[in-house]
């Protein structure tokens, strides 16, 4: 007998319908998986014989062939045990016909136990948007399945608490979430601005950078703060937008990286990878992609400590995610795509030993060493960084002064207000901060006047900027009108901006 069933595929971020289906025919017994499978979803069928088992029904002991569809679709992971143990049972007629508007998710431990599956979230959403009204998940993922609305979502603990109720014994009641899953917090233990004594103009740049989701990179001796400073860059970041959460979530849900408690990403990421990351760890990769860490910083920050220090080839693969905010990964068996809209925060010092240029100690590298080392930074990647920033040495009577610097909560204030005004001037279009504007976008939004068009155009000369960072220019000046809650870019705010463009360019 023929059975049929529902479960799902992910492909990059996106969920693919898979249909299972469970053909029991007369011969010697044998059990078999078709359909592209992985090494997971082979190993299947000594789990789900033996769950069966343990779950007080009979494995028939014939021909089994397991066919999931469509073929031509690679099936990786053990989110298939719990439909094709659903499929057998239903071919070999234990339980009753099934309705064709469910989807069945998760994998089987040997006594029957259900177990967390990776990418609840995207399957869930594509079984919304095929129709299906019902989903069966594991119970630990019934929470992250719940954030997707218009599904039932069924918790099953157990196989045979799944087979009651797909009997009528007992039935399985829809999960109801419980809270507003929908309130966002404040980082817990990131550092405070309060907690960096002077760099009051590292501060502010930061401050801005925030408020626009610009790109910095700080540059200074060691011991100045620069790491702190990126640290406590989370702490003044704007509360992400339930898209926006949603949206993290989902790049945290196929990474495998969500809590049972708190499925829903509530905190904007903060991602620091170590320079010995790879360039398939920076950006994803695989053989079957995954997500790297551009796109688990995705509406977050990736913080990058001593920049010069990871491979170029590394940091070379960052320029077109900057520009384009996504990342393709292209493989002979297919391409996905992932979201990667970051801010990028860099801290480097000036040369190798990093005393470079500092009044108080001297450098001993030599003009061609500390040539070699600026030049591991490509003049297109510098390029793409809206806000260059000198970092000096903190005085003693800064570091031992007793006054109380301005707090994280006070910045953070006046960058909501901010992320506000361009969350009103965009609304309707898919941009979200004044970083993502493209060079329509700012002709319409970015208009001078005569006295600030005479300003940028000097600039332009005297600082040779290229047409990239011409916008990035505008884009910077733009944010830090809005801060000043001015509707028109004025002189100050347009001087403001280009005194954070460097000016030696590579």
């Amino acid at each position: 007998m023929l059975g049929k069933v529902h479960s799902c595929a992910v492909v990059g971020l996106q969920g693919a319908l898979v249909e299972v289906e469970v053909d029991i025919s007369h011969g010697l017994p044998a059990f078999a998986i078709v359909g592209l499978p992985d090494a997971a979803v082979t190993e299947a069928k000594d789990r789900v014989r033996t769950a069966i088992k343990n779950s007080g029904c009979v494995f028939p002991m014939k021909r089994i062939t397991v066919n999931l569809a469509p073929a031509d679709l690679r099936k990786e992971g053990p989110a298939y045990d719990l439909p094709i143990a659903v499929g057998i049972l239903l071919a070999s007629e234990q339980i009753a016909a099934m309705a064709e508007d469910a989807l069945f998710l998760g994998e089987l431990g040997l006594d029957g136990a259900v177990r967390h599956t990776n990418g609840i979230l995207s399957m869930v959403a594509a079984a919304r948007d095929a129709g299906k009204s019902s989903v069966f998940v594991p119970a630990n993922d019934a929470i992250e399945a719940s954030l997707i609305d218009q599904v039932a979502v069924y918790p099953v603990e157990h196989l045979a608490q799944l087979l009651a109720h797909l009997r009528g014994d007992r039935i399985i009641q829809p999960f109801v979430p419980t809270g507003d899953p929908m309130i966002f917090e404040i980082p817990p233990g990131a550092s405070d601005m309060a907690d960096v004594r002077g760099q009051e103009h590292v501060k502010r740049a930061l401050e801005v950078a925030a408020s626009g989701a610009h790109n910095l990179l700080m540059s200074g001796p060691p011991g100045s703060g620069k790491t702190l400073l990126a640290r406590a860059t989370p702490s003044i970041l704007p509360p992400m937008s339930a898209q926006e959460a949603l949206e993290v979530t989902q790049v945290y849900s196929v990474s495998g990286l969500l809590g049972n408690e708190n499925p829903l990403m509530r905190l904007r990421p903060f991602r620091s990878p170590h320079h010995t990351t790879s360039h398939a760890g920076l950006v994803g990769g695989g053989r079957w992609p995954r997500p790297g860490e551009i796109s688990l910083a995705h509406r977050g920050v990736l913080f990058l400590d001593e920049l010069p220090e990871f491979g170029q080839n590394v940091l070379e693969v960052l320029r077109q995610p900057l520009e384009d905010k996504i990342v393709t990964i292209s493989r002979a068996q297919g391409s996905v795509t992932f979201p990667a809209n970051f801010m990028l925060v860099a801290a480097m010092n000036p040369c190798p030993c990093g005393y470079y240029s500092d009044p108080a100690r001297e450098c001993v590298c030599t003009p061609s060493t500390i040539t070699r080392y600026q030049k591991r930074l490509s003049g297109p990647l510098l390029d793409r960084i809206d806000i260059h920033v000198e970092v000096p040495r903190v005085d003693y009577e800064k570091l031992a002064g007793k006054g109380e610097s301005e707090k994280s909560s006070d910045v953070r204030a006046r960058v909501i207000a901010a992320r506000a005004i361009q969350s009103q001037r965009f609304a309707g279009t898919n941009l979200t901060a004044n970083s993502d504007m493209g060079p329509a976008d700012i002709r319409r939004y970015c208009a001078l006047d005569r006295s600030a068009e005479q300003l940028l155009k000097a600039a332009a000369q005297q600082l040779q900027l290229s047409a990239r960072a011409y916008h990035r220019t505008l884009k910077l000046a733009r944010t830090i009108a809005d801060l000043a809650m001015s509707e028109a870019i004025g002189p100050a705010h347009l001087a403001e901006a280009i005194q954070y463009r460097p000016r030696i360019q590579s």
